[in-house]
Parts: C-alpha cells; structure tokens; sequence
C-alpha cells in the first residue's frame, strides 16, 4: 500500500512539475510586441465577407 502512495505522488510531482515547466519558461522579456504586418486591419460589420480569388 506504501508503493502504491509513493507512486502516486511521484506521478503529482511529475504533473506539477509540467505545468510549472510549461507555465513559467518563457522569454524573459515576455511575449514579442506585434508588429504591424500582423495585425490584420479591422473590418465593420457592414463590410462584404472576402471571397478569395478563383483558380
């Protein structure tokens, strides 16, 4: 019974080791500012939807 407990917090350990790997180990400097090119335009809801074009 013993094994089988210390197998299970070996297995939480584990877990909350990789959530706190993925959570935590990013830049240092946070996440890059956008730069325009990738912001796409806003559009209004009054605006056709875009169809794109035949091939």
């Amino acid at each position: 019974m013993g094994l089988l407990l210390l197998e299970a917090l070996a297995a939480l350990a584990c877990l909350v080791f990789i959530v706190w790997w993925t959570m935590f180990s990013g830049r240092r400097g946070g996440e890059r500012a956008a730069s325009p090119e990738d912001e796409a335009p806003a559009r209004s809801a009054s605006d056709p939807p875009t169809l794109p074009p035949p091939a």
